[in-house]
């Protein structure tokens, strides 16, 4: 650092937020393509209800992290913005990303209200994680997004072997067999989760050299996990609707409905902790105790 900058490091932008913005427009565009595909191809509007749920949190959480990730490449071509513009920028950067994600699902049919509503959540969505790019935290929130990543890409390699994952959990010809085995598959995913976050997150911080006190390590691995909880409350709520009607297809479905919610807080919050803790313990083994002084010796007596 030069004599001339006093930018603390935790506020210094990652040099590779382009990347960074990149990964994450990716996995967004991937997860829109796929909402928009799996609606499209139903056949019957009660199944294009349900698959709208379906997709409705993937696209939700995607939106969170890709808002947060544009946000900071884009303000890191402006490091004198004061706090007011920089808010301003990085939740304007937001909202445009989410219009233009909104767009991809509402233009599915612009006169069904179902799709507006998903549209307005995913834009919702990008605001608030380009708003949290607003704070002057810019390493830390970068090395969330980057464990984020790491997050969405573990849940994407472990549901490609689902099937073999089950059958070693215990998954059988039973109904019991199949219900257990699928928690015990979520409650690995998630801790493998939580320990992805919370090993990615210490790495970027680590690597970068920031100077940042422990208590943000925690945050950095949690905070993958954090975002799943906001990401939760918004299908809760600015997508209930949606969740809703899909309840209403079949007693069936308001009992998956359900249950998935359920899953995914639960998810979310191991992916909370587990990052949290797994950072924690990460940061802390390269914490050395102070030497201790050395007791001066007595002078010798003289004789």
């Amino acid at each position: 650092m030069s004599a001339q900058d006093t930018t603390p490091d935790a506020e210094r932008p990652s040099s590779n937020g382009l990347l960074l913005a990149l990964a994450a427009l990716i996995w967004l565009a991937a997860m829109l393509w796929s909402a928009r595909a799996s609606i499209t191809g139903r056949a019957d509007a009660e199944m294009e209800v349900t698959s709208t749920a379906y997709a409705l949190p993937g696209a939700v959480s995607a939106a969170l992290v890709a808002g947060a990730a544009v946000a900071l490449a884009v303000i890191s071509r402006w490091p004198s913005l004061g706090s007011t513009m920089r808010f301003v920028v990085a939740t304007g950067t937001g909202l445009l990303l989410g219009l233009a994600g909104a767009a991809t699902i509402v233009t599915i049919n612009t006169e069904g209200w179902i799709y507006a509503v998903v549209g307005g959540t995913i834009a919702a969505a990008a605001t608030i994680g380009g708003a949290l790019a607003g704070f002057r935290q810019a390493r830390v929130l970068g090395a969330v997004c980057w464990a984020a990543m790491g997050v969405f890409l573990v849940g994407f390699v472990i549901n490609i072997f689902q099937d073999q994952v089950l059958n070693v959990l215990g998954s059988g010809d039973t109904q019991a067999s199949q219900a257990s085995a699928a928690q015990w598959f979520t409650f690995c995913q998630s801790l493998l989760s939580g320990l992805a976050a919370g090993l990615i997150g210490y790495k970027v911080l680590r690597r970068r050299g920031a100077a940042v006190p422990w208590p943000f390590y925690a945050l950095a691995g949690g905070g993958p996990g954090l975002l799943l909880v906001i990401g939760e409350g918004l299908t809760r709520t600015a997508g209930s609707r949606v969740l809703d009607l899909a309840g209403k297809v079949s007693e069936l479905e308001t009992a998956v409905q359900s249950m998935l919610s359920g899953a995914r807080f639960n998810s979310a919050l191991i992916v909370l902790f587990v990052g949290a803790i797994s950072a924690t313990i990460a940061i802390g083994r390269t914490i050395r105790p102070a030497a201790e002084e050395s007791e001066p010796e007595p002078a010798a007596i003289a004789d």
